[in-house]
């Protein structure tokens, strides 16, 4: 998270910059570069495997004085299951390689001390808790909050707690640190009972003979509408995150203090950041029993810091996704979607601001800008561990807000006036920015930055004169021998004349004379967008022979609210129409074989897959991912409700024929396109029961081509932060389908055995 951190006191000045030369006086050891080979070896093209050697920036952190940037270095695990989180250095002019800081295996959240001596993290346990359901609540198994002094020594756990620790957020005086923890009353009283007594304190006595031991019952008694959460497990309610702060030891030698637990009660808080003066602590909260009977929104509320009853500051009609206080802690930015009356299908995220104080009323800067602020390009390499959303910074005079935002498949930094809102690029150009941070005195930051051509890395840019500053190359070594190129962007007329944005990613040889067979790859959401950012998918299946299209059609975001939700009550439909006028102007430049078509998607791009063949003929195969067959069996079953009508008019039963009109198993008997179906088994947002399992056992039936492709312990994020073989797995089922029916190879596995 994101802080706006005051400038430091005229003493401190000196303090911060011996802190800074000691942190970056282990760059002086790195080896030199060594000399370019005058014969590169011919490049290859990329392989599915390639992804075990990926390396990602997550989370930039800058510090305050702008001279040296901690981040998140991410990368596959030595088995190859899962991913390994530890945090780096590297100074931010770029005068020397980035170093390894911490040497815990998942290490993440790196935050620096207002006067930057110190960084706090998360560490958590050697091995990753289980996608299947809640981890353990014991402070053993879940993150806690570590302390590191710049100037050397080890780390030293600052937080020992039942239930773990949330990202570490600095007081601006550097004296306390506050995050959130879902550990109840019992659970702490349990966690307390348990530990070892003080030296001359007696023991606990023994049972007596016959006493039944402590049981924690792991019976569930379900009494909200939405109970499970997709990548969390089942949520439980009595386990509401609070607000918990924790001094932080004057020196290397003194002892951690006792964490103090600043708020109570039902309801859940999140999101904690400091006021100026250190004396309270703000958050974002619902309070609300059963929330999912409304539109979203979220409030922002203040409690002192010492603990008290917190007020409700800003009261908003939407949610709050990231905010940020302004130095003088007079005003708030946030990001949220503010909610459309009638309520609507897609509410573009915008960029607010309001005085903090009770019942002030917001502003919103970005009404009349098309884009989706925060940013958010759909890719399947953003880091798969680490990363977060980043909050809106001020600048250091008040008057301008910095925020990522999407505009037409790009993500950049802006700067918006925080009167007008008027807008100035702050980046540009095809690219995809990750995340960001801003130095202290504003004119510095620290950005992760993907292209088409390349995974990501951390760049620096200067204020004065935008220029950026690439500080890692992690991913060099790998891609400069790969056969890379860049998709080509194209626009098309879809079937009533509106404009279509979409991108062509070409095999690396391509030949304009030669046909291709083409994969239609269509992105979930609905609302969300292709674009430039890379996408080892996309890469790939082009390096197997294959075009491939992949469009932005009505309904996605970051091209305005009336093109996301032109699709309310009608989707999927037209925007499948949007698809196939795509595949026709391929089709129409003749490098794409009409006898040779494949579609696929994910999610909403797996509703969409099943609902094209059953009312189009031409695709020789598919491939629906994470899909829904039936949207009645959905309504049902996903991890969140449908409860307000803004995908639907009603329940199923008060409207029972848009339901099964807007259902690909109505249509199921049409379908003789060979269909493949990839499902996630501890997927709560697409349930299997509502998706490929329907469509597999009804195609079965009719005896017409498919298979089901199943990933134990795998959720809906399995192709993009999934376990790594499972997600090489994917791909090569996938492809391996597509090479089957489109390209007449002989592939083993998918016939009845």
């Amino acid at each position: 998270m994101h802080r706006s951190v005051p400038p430091p006191r005229r003493g401190a000045v000196a303090t911060i910059a011996i802190a800074i030369t000691a942190a970056l006086a282990f760059f002086a050891a790195a080896p030199a570069a060594r000399p370019a080979d005058s014969t590169p070896p011919a490049k290859r093209p990329i392989a599915e495997t390639d992804l075990f050697r990926f390396v990602w920036v997550a989370d930039p952190q800058i510090s305050p004085d702008g001279r040296a940037v901690a981040f998140v270095r991410v990368t596959v695990d030595a088995k190859r299951e899962g991913y390994d989180t530890a945090i780096w250095l590297v100074p931010a002019d770029g005068g020397a390689p980035p170093r390894p800081l911490t040497a815990g295996r998942h290490d993440s959240a790196p935050r620096w001390s207002p006067d930057g001596r110190r960084l706090a993290f998360l560490r958590a346990p050697e091995k990753e808790g289980s996608k299947e359901g809640p981890a353990p609540k014991d402070a053993g198994s879940q993150p806690q909050i570590f302390l590191l002094s710049l100037e050397g020594g080890e780390a030293r756990a600052l937080t020992s707690l039942t239930g773990g620790a949330a990202p570490p957020v600095w007081s601006p005086d550097g004296r306390t640190i506050a995050f959130t923890n879902g550990a109840n009353e019992e659970d702490l009283a349990r966690a307390e009972k348990g530990r070892e007594p003080e030296e001359g304190k007696a023991k606990a006595a023994p049972k007596a003979p016959g006493e039944e031991a402590e049981h924690e019952s792991d019976v569930r008694v379900i009494a909200r509408a939405a109970y499970r959460e997709n990548g969390e497990g089942y949520v439980d309610a009595a386990r509401p995150s609070h607000l918990w702060t924790v001094a932080v030891p004057p020196g290397d030698d003194a002892p951690p203090a006792v964490p103090k637990q600043v708020t109570r009660g039902r309801f859940e808080e999140e999101k904690p950041a400091w006021s100026a003066d250190g004396a309270r602590l703000y958050f974002v909260s619902r309070r609300v029993a059963e929330p999912y009977y409304e539109p979203q929104r979220q409030d922002l509320y203040a409690v002192p810091a010492a603990g008290g009853e917190p007020r409700q500051v800003i009261s908003f009609d939407g949610p709050i996704e990231a905010f940020a206080l302004s130095r003088d802690g007079g005003r708030v930015a946030w990001i949220g979607g503010p909610n459309g009356h009638p309520q609507r299908s897609y509410d573009e995220t915008d960029l607010l601001v309001a005085p903090a104080e009770p019942g002030a009323a917001p502003s919103d800067l970005t009404a009349r800008f098309d884009g989706e602020l925060g940013g958010g390009l759909s890719g399947d390499q953003h880091p798969p561990r680490g990363g977060g959303r980043a909050a809106p910074a001020w600048s250091p005079d008040g008057g301008g807000i910095y925020s990522l935002a999407a505009v037409r498949g790009r993500s950049n930094l802006l700067r918006f006036d925080a009167r007008t809102g008027s807008a100035a690029a702050v980046t540009a150009g095809d690219r995809d920015v990750i995340g960001f941070s801003a130095a202290g005195d504003g004119r510095r930051f620290a950005l992760t930055i993907s292209t088409p051509t390349a995974v990501g890395d951390l760049y620096a840019l200067d204020a004065a004169d935008g220029a950026l500053r690439q500080l890692t190359r992690f991913n060099d070594e790998l891609f400069s021998g790969l056969a890379l190129t860049p998709p080509e962007e194209i626009t098309y007329k879809s079937f009533d004349g509106r404009e279509i944005e979409a991108w062509v990613q070409k095999p690396p040889d391509f030949d304009p004379h030669r046909q291709y067979p083409l994969i239609l790859n269509i992105h979930g959401g609905p609302h969300a967008a292709y674009g430039s950012t890379f996408d080892h998918e996309f890469q790939w299946m082009a390096a197997k022979g294959y075009v491939v299209l992949y469009p932005n059609p009505r309904g996605s975001s970051s091209y305005g609210e009336e093109f996301g939700n032109v699709i309310q009550y009608r989707y999927p439909g037209d925007d499948a129409k949007d698809l196939l006028a795509g595949v026709d102007e391929l089709v129409r430049r003749g490098y794409v074989d009409p006898r040779r078509l494949g579609v696929t998607g994910g999610s909403g791009g797996g509703i969409l897959t099943n609902w094209i063949i059953g009312h189009d003929d031409r695709f020789a195969a598919a491939v629906a991912q994470r899909s829904i067959a039936d949207w009645s069996a959905f309504w049902y079953t996903a991890d969140f409700t449908q409860f307000i009508r803004s995908w639907f008019k009603g329940a199923p039963w008060e409207d029972p024929a848009d339901y099964a009109a807007r259902s690909p198993i109505t249509y199921v008997t049409a379908i003789k396109t060979p269909l493949m179906l990839i499902e996630g088994e501890a997927d709560f947002r697409t349930p299997p029961a509502a998706g490929g399992e329907q469509m597999f056992r009804a195609l079965k039936y009719l005896k017409r081509p498919v298979v089901m492709v199943r990933f134990p312990g795998e959720t809906h994020e399995l192709s993009r932060s999934g376990r790594p073989w499972h997600r090489v797995e994917r791909l090569r089922h996938i492809v391996g389908w597509f090479d089957k029916y489109l390209q007449g190879k002989k592939v083993d596995g998918y016939e009845v055995p």
